[in-house]
């Protein structure tokens, strides 16, 4: 492990074009659990029920079964260790985006600046009838406590991707345009395996970029893209790796 962590230091030194590309692995530590994982959400409640945006605009507060609870987890959360090391990173200067498929808004808590919300952000309420954006923090929210646009009264949304929406065209873009120019990706807490953002490390890679996996297991990436390949919890193995890249 400890030759890997030296690899993965060196191609961060060398890279002049690094982004990363993260996943729900890397909130884990912050107390989200990953919405596929046993524990998750989608154990519990259909996504293709509760989280498309058909279901939302016939039946919002059916969907808000679910949504609620899902606030409930992400207003609590704090930025953890792995947050703060990629956020560092980018301030010496090395890391130049990040790519996410979190809606949490925890990178930004923990300082990152060039941060990519491929699945929105759900800090944020939108109204579908009027196009108003609210914090979310503004209302209470509850199964019983919908919240409520204060200009023509439907109940909001929060600001993220449902199934059946497209990706935001603009964040698609320019993720697809950092990752024809990165000579090096992190791929950190996230299988890769839901399209269009898997793409971006195997786009990078046809293009000559070194990619360095970061989670708990292998992947399906880990034996065919995979440059180097670090092991564990990322609020433990993300700050290791930022000591060998300032060391």
């Amino acid at each position: 492990m400890e030759n890997n962590f030296k690899k993965a230091a060196d191609i961060i030194k060398k890279s002049k074009n690094l982004i990363a590309l993260t996943g729900a692995g890397h909130s884990v530590e912050s107390g989200i659990p990953d919405f596929r994982g046993k524990d998750g959400l989608w154990s519990r409640y259909d996504p293709m029920v509760y989280a498309h945006i058909d279901m939302f605009r016939r039946h919002p507060e059916k969907s808000w079964e679910m949504l609620a609870e899902m606030q409930k987890l992400t207003s609590t959360a704090k930025p953890n260790a792995a947050h703060f090391a990629l956020a560092k990173l980018e301030e010496l200067g090395f890391l130049k985006a990040i790519i996410t498929q979190n809606v949490d808004n925890l990178h930004q808590e923990a300082g990152s600046k060039k941060v990519i919300e491929f699945h929105g952000n759900d800090k944020h309420l939108q109204c579908l009838d009027c196009g108003r954006i609210y914090n979310a923090n503004e209302f209470q929210i509850g199964k019983n406590a919908l919240p409520v646009c204060k200009k023509c009264v439907s109940i909001l949304k929060p600001a993220v991707v449902f199934f059946g929406e497209n990706i935001p065209h603009a964040a698609l873009i320019e993720s697809m345009s950092l990752a024809d120019k990165a000579d090096a990706v992190m791929v950190v807490g996230t299988s890769a395996q839901v399209y269009p953002a898997a793409s971006i490390p195997y786009n990078a890679k046809e293009h000559g970029a070194s990619i360095i996996e970061m989670n708990l297991e292998k992947t399906g990436l880990t034996g065919s893209i995979t440059d180097v390949f670090i092991e564990g919890l990322l609020g433990k193995t993300l700050p290791e790796l930022l000591k060998h890249v300032e060391g």
